[in-house]
């Protein structure tokens, strides 16, 4: 059986995880860490939406990477796990405006070459 479409469903939800963190951290802003301010920051963190749904993501992402580690090697499952760095980047630059330099276009390339090498049995 190909399980190459559930690892990247899990591969997938971590990314968006990721993505949906940034957001509700964009909208919290930047804070210092002190005892002062501890429980006003954790509350903003817990009531923010985006947090709770990159959270979400994590979690079904954990069952979903649980179930694939049943059932193939992670020694092949695991490599995948690099496609959220293409698709973090990619989405980063394309929503949040992040730099998406040339080095990290050729890092990405070599990335995905990495996973065709290792999908091939």
């Amino acid at each position: 059986m190909n399980y190459i479409p559930l690892i990247l469903s899990g591969v997938f939800l971590n990314a968006f995880a990721q993505l949906f963190l940034k957001k509700g951290m964009l909208m919290i802003g930047y804070f210092d860490f002190s005892l002062v301010n501890i429980s006003q920051i954790i509350f903003k963190v817990a009531l923010n939406p985006f947090i709770i749904l990159g959270l979400a993501c994590y979690m079904f992402s954990v069952g979903l990477w649980l179930l694939v580690l049943s059932r193939v090697e992670v020694s092949f499952a695991y490599p995948f796990l690099s496609i959220g760095y293409i698709v973090t980047a990619i989405i980063g630059y394309a929503v949040f405006h992040e730099n998406l330099s040339f080095n990290r276009l050729i890092g990405i390339f070599f990335i995905c070459l990495g996973v065709v090498f290792i999908s091939k049995r």
